[in-house]
């Protein structure tokens, strides 16, 4: 318990937070009485002897496995979340150091690493996305909104206390306006995930759509909706690796695909992308970020959940996009909006507790709880955005300033409403 105590001394300076070790032996910190959300101290017991160690040594990743596993238990009224979200606002003040590896020749064994595990060739960026999308479908049903937007959504206002599904709604809608689409036009959406924005474009401009993924069930399930909605003909679904797609489109959309691309491949993505937009064509890519220098993706991560996975800073894409012959003619850093998703994703994974735990069990219901409470600190308590970027090879290609996009989401978002449960028969049921 020595390492963690020490650790902890030094981070906690407001709030309280209890720790119980296996013996029973109790350690207090921080100044306060209360937690910070005034509810009372967070208390946590660790129920074996070895584990403060395992998560001092390398917290990021020890503390996710020590919950996990059941080695470290949070007691109510608190949870998980409440736990990553404390210690991280502690931790702001030295940005997370404190978490970190220390010493250079460990910290550049795990950059080497993680870098390694970025290469992703093809049949390895398909294991990859097997293992990330292929999980049953009702999981995704519980906790994602009725369009299962497995990405940002846009919080126009976060005060409103607008749905999720709204939010997601108007996400698509600030996307479609970023393209300057015309109706007709030929587009080609790389990680079409659950076919929803392929959709969308296709109802509000009646475009064709190719849309292309790794997962196997996501294009099982896109197809299955083109079908019901009887736009086969005119939404496309391909089990395939973008490198593999062929032929010329008018615009092309990438929406939470490059953070599983890998930084080896950014150099042949945008070099296959270019080829396959059309000289006059807009490329729009929407993608978490660094608002910070490179770095490389945590340990846990990479093993339970995005395996050759990597979030990127912005100056990677676009130092390898110009290479390629692309110019970035917009910007935009969505900074809270991931924050405020995945505090509602983990809402609706708590309530659905026990079906989860009927579709796997209580250590995947453990890991998926510390996945979205640790990816919502990182937005709200850490330096990680979301970066959307307007990609061209003619500057003329788009109108001459933004209020195209302005204009052209609220029109999209006019045009439609959001329902306001979530898809899932009891909350319907009762709703209607």
């Amino acid at each position: 318990m020595w390492l963690l105590d020490q650790m902890l001394t030094r981070v906690i300076r407001k709030g309280r937070l209890v720790i119980t070790d296996h013996n029973g032996k109790a350690y207090e910190y921080g100044p306060d009485a209360l937690g910070l959300d005034g509810q009372g101290p967070i208390k946590v017991r660790l129920t074996d002897k070895g584990a403060s160690a395992h998560i001092a040594r390398y917290p990021q990743v020890g503390a996710g496995e020590a919950y996990m596993d059941g080695r470290m238990v949070i007691e109510p009224p608190h949870d998980i979340r409440d736990l990553v979200l404390f210690v991280t606002e502690n931790g702001k003040k030295d940005g997370g150091e404190a978490f970190k590896a220390k010493g250079l020749l460990r910290k550049a064994g795990q950059a080497l690493v993680a870098r390694i595990d970025s290469i992703n060739p093809p049949e390895k960026a398909a294991r990859n996305a097997k293992h990330t999308y292929n999980l049953t479908r009702r999981l995704y049903e519980l906790f994602l909104d009725e369009d299962r937007q497995y990405t940002m959504a846009y919080y126009r206002d976060p005060a409103a206390n607008v749905s999720l599904e709204q939010a997601q709604l108007d996400k698509k809608a600030h996307l479609a306006a970023k393209m300057y689409i015309r109706p007709g036009m030929k587009v080609l959406d790389i990680g079409c995930g659950w076919g929803g924005f392929a959709l969308y474009l296709n109802k509000h401009y009646g475009c064709e759509v190719l849309g292309v993924a790794l997962a196997e069930d996501q294009i099982a399930f896109c197809k299955e909706r083109a079908a019901a909605l009887g736009v086969a003909d005119k939404v496309k679904f391909e089990l395939m690796d973008y490198r593999s797609v062929e032929g010329q489109f008018d615009r092309i959309s990438s929406v939470g695909l490059l953070e599983h691309v890998g930084t080896p491949h950014y150099p042949i993505f945008y070099q296959h992308t270019n080829r396959l937009l059309k000289p006059d064509g807009v490329m729009l890519s929407h993608c978490c970020g660094r608002a910070g220098a490179p770095g490389f993706t945590d340990a846990w991560t990479r093993k339970y959940i995005f395996p050759g996975g990597y979030i990127p800073a912005l100056s990677e894409l676009v130092a390898q996009s110009e290479k390629a012959g692309w110019q970035v003619m917009d910007v935009e850093a969505m900074r809270f909006h991931y924050s405020h998703t995945l505090e509602e994703w983990y809402r609706r994974t708590v309530m659905h507790k026990d079906e989860i735990v009927d579709l796997y069990d209580e250590r995947f219901y453990r890991m998926w709880q510390y996945y979205l409470a640790g990816a919502e600190q990182a937005f709200r308590n850490g330096k990680m955005v979301n970066w959307q970027l307007i990609y061209v090879k003619d500057r003329s290609a788009i109108p001459i300033t933004r209020d195209w996009i302005v204009e052209e989401s609220a029109r999209l978002r006019a045009s439609d409403v959001a329902p306001e449960w979530h898809l899932d028969p009891g909350l319907r049921e009762a709703a209607e």
